[in-house]
């Protein structure tokens, strides 16, 4: 999902900063940005490490001069682990990525958002983040308080910043989930067979692209379900 955005912002004209954990897929996306035409650069960066978030920030506005939006993608499953099994060492590490990183590469954009006066966000949740069933209790504790933030965000700063959030179904990425827990995974593929389809992360980008656009001037602290019509039922 995250280079679909990336690519979509593109094509619309925005200079994109490309960031992951992997560089291969940071260069494989920056030329295909380039090929488009359009303007990027790539920097590798674990965003539950505060210290390559700072490097992150110092380099964009070294390249760029400013932001004017950002998107939280980043994120990871936590195998559908139930809470009488979770590790604090698997809640710490879907947490640090899931919610602490929002929290902080937001820290870092809202001050640089109202010396300019404006600014957009957007959080990638899940619809995981307004449900119970549909992965473990980390995950589900990490998308629900990543929905609250973005609330409380976008009503703090409501006459500067915009900040929205997308709570996508399922959809074709390449998250990864490694041996399933048995009871977390039973559980949530019970609803599976109301899946209307799989989506394309070239649909979540739209939505995407509209939120920072000017056609949502006044969509602020909304969730956008994008799921199918799986939620539905």
């Amino acid at each position: 999902m995250g280079k679909a955005i990336a690519l979509t912002y593109a094509e619309e004209g925005c200079k994109v900063v490309v960031t992951d954990v992997v560089e291969q897929r940071i260069q494989e996306t920056v030329e295909e940005i380039e090929k488009l035409g359009g303007v990027a650069f790539g920097h590798k960066c674990d965003v539950s490490k505060q210290e390559e978030v700072d490097k992150l920030f110092e380099e964009t506005i070294n390249k760029f001069g400013t932001l004017d939006i950002l998107v939280n993608n980043a994120g990871i499953m936590d195998n559908f682990v139930p809470c009488h099994d979770i590790s604090d060492e698997l809640w710490e590490k879907v947490m640090s990525v899931n919610t602490t990183a929002p929290m902080r590469t937001m820290r870092k954009a809202i001050p640089i958002f109202l010396e300019k006066g404006n600014g957009s966000i957007v959080n990638i949740a899940s619809v995981g983040g307004l449900h119970g069933g549909r992965a473990g209790i980390a995950y589900t504790a990490s998308k629900h308080a990543l929905v609250g933030m973005s609330k409380n965000v976008a009503f703090h700063y409501s006459d500067k910043i915009r900040c929205n959030v997308i709570a996508p179904g399922s959809v074709a990425t390449g998250i990864e989930i490694k041996s399933p827990h048995p009871l977390g995974a039973g559980k949530m593929y019970l609803g599976t067979k109301l899946i209307p389809r799989l989506g394309q992360p070239e649909e979540l980008a739209k939505v995407a692209l509209f939120l920072v656009s000017d056609d949502a001037s006044f969509v602020n602290g909304s969730v956008m379900t994008v799921d199918g019509g799986w939620t539905s039922f």
